[in-house]
């Protein structure tokens, strides 16, 4: 089986099972928390100070296109592996104002903002329920952006600034005591002072509604952040970027290390990297990127500073299945789509940066001494800030020269984290002398990445938990 075959859920026992470095933590309802950003805004915590990790799903259509049943089968596949964040759409981009929910129902009377449709967001309240129910939150986007920048899509342009206040007044009273984390945008970039108008009036009604009870930040389009308009404004919490899906080992981490550098300081994350499964530059001629381009984006994300980082599957954001129009050749129906192996691989992630205090991590790529593939496929290092534990992800398997003068000649214990299976290989211990040579396991090809993780020996991070 290759690496980037897919994984049965039958298979994932055995996988789990042979967890050495750390085992899985088990999802445990949200007790609706409300989340915060951290003192050092980089990161998100809850109200008792514990870290948060956003590992999200892109589940654009799931309000607009799964009746109940099929809700829930998402949601508790997406609990099980250990998701945090699923992000979905109420004024759904797939024609969404025209074609109504699987009962029959439009989110809006005469597409009309002031005049929101009871029936069709009583199904949104079952799904927001459900979620909260499995331990999850939904990172709710009022509108895609078609419906106030249409540019392309179905549109229509539906939103002034004086209706999109009420809009979002409405959805803020009315999910003021759920689990939500606010997305505005939609996929749309503000062009004009209309639409910054807009934007701007929808984040007040939610603050208004909700009595700013939750965070909120902005999807842009792709190769854009929220960073590029809306950094200071006052209701934007966090960041997010969409990296997209125009190319194959794109550097994402450039995104994430320009926000890093943002002042004043605020958290960030790529909210759209590339989809498994999405065909490259939206043409099947280009090829598709598999699970090896999810994780790379991911690794290189979060050791760039990201507070978390959000998975798609070109197949699910659309809840394809046979007998709807592809939206860019999906071709797996979304239930099948759901076990694709990227998705298993991102709780492994998970499982890393949470056996460790992974807010603690700054970027630092002065560990990195020697890297002979630093143009193509480069690795990406970040440390503790009290030098307790270092984590290096190695997209091609390439050895590295590592500096270890962080650990100040003492004892460290290092580790070759699988990012593709969720187990580990202990080294020897060794002290920490300047520089030293690093070998992954297997041959140096692409696709054949590894996490290396080194502890220092007193901190006494344990192999198992």
């Amino acid at each position: 089986m290759s690496h980037d075959s897919i994984i049965r859920p039958s298979q994932v026992v055995s996988v789990l099972s042979a967890f050495i470095l750390v085992c899985v933590q088990p999802v445990l309802p949200a007790q609706a928390q409300t989340l915060k950003v951290s003192d050092n805004n980089r990161y998100l915590i809850k109200e008792d100070n514990t870290p948060f990790f956003w590992l999200g799903d892109t589940a654009w259509e799931l309000f607009h296109r799964l009746d109940r049943e099929e809700a829930t089968l998402y949601l508790e596949n997406r609990a099980a592996k250990g998701f945090t964040i699923i992000q979905a759409v109420v004024l759904a981009e797939l024609n969404g104002l025209a074609i109504p929910n699987p009962y029959g129902d439009l989110p809006l009377d005469d597409k009309d903002p002031t005049r929101p449709n009871e029936a069709y967001f009583e199904h949104v309240d079952f799904i927001v329920e459900k979620a909260e129910e499995l331990g999850l939150r939904i990172g709710m986007l009022p509108t895609w952006g078609d419906k106030f920048n249409r540019k392309w899509g179905e549109g229509p342009e539906i939103f002034t600034p004086s209706n999109a206040r009420d809009f979002g007044a409405f959805l803020g009273r009315r999910y003021k005591d759920d689990p939500i984390i606010w997305i505005m945008g939609g996929d749309r970039n503000p062009e004009t002072e209309q639409h910054h108008n807009i934007i701007h009036a929808m984040a007040e009604g939610i603050r208004q509604g909700d009595e700013g009870r939750h965070l909120m930040t902005y999807h842009p389009q792709g190769g854009s952040s929220s960073s590029q308009w809306f950094h200071e404004a006052e209701w934007l919490d966090f960041n997010m970027f969409q990296s997209g899906h125009g190319k194959v080992d794109n550097k994402n981490f450039r995104m994430m290390s320009s926000n890093y550098q943002e002042s004043p300081v605020k958290p960030a994350l790529d909210g759209e990297p590339c989809y498994e499964d999405h065909p490259v530059s939206w043409d099947p001629e280009n090829g598709w990127f598999h699970a090896f381009d999810v994780r790379q984006a991911a690794y290189w994300s979060m050791l760039a500073g990201a507070l978390g980082h959000t998975y798609g599957n070109h197949n699910i954001w659309q809840m394809w299945e046979p007998g709807r129009e592809p939206v860019s050749s999906a071709r797996t129906p979304w239930y099948e789509a759901m076990d694709y192996p990227g998705a298993f691989q991102m709780k492994y992630l998970r499982t890393l940066f949470t056996s460790r205090s992974f807010t603690k991590l700054i970027p630092d790529q002065e560990l990195i001494e020697k890297d002979s593939l630093l143009g193509s496929a480069p690795a990406r290092a970040a440390r503790a800030r009290d030098n307790s534990f270092a984590i290096i992800y190695i997209p091609h398997g390439q050895s590295l020269d590592i500096t270890l003068s962080i650990f100040d000649n003492h004892i460290v214990q290092a580790w070759w984290y699988n990012p593709r299976m969720g187990n580990s290989i202990r080294l020897k211990p060794f002290k920490a002398q300047k520089t030293h040579h690093f070998d992954p396991p297997a041959d140096p090809i692409r696709g054949n990445d590894w996490v290396l993780v080194i502890d220092k020996g007193e901190a006494e991070y344990p192999p198992n938990r």
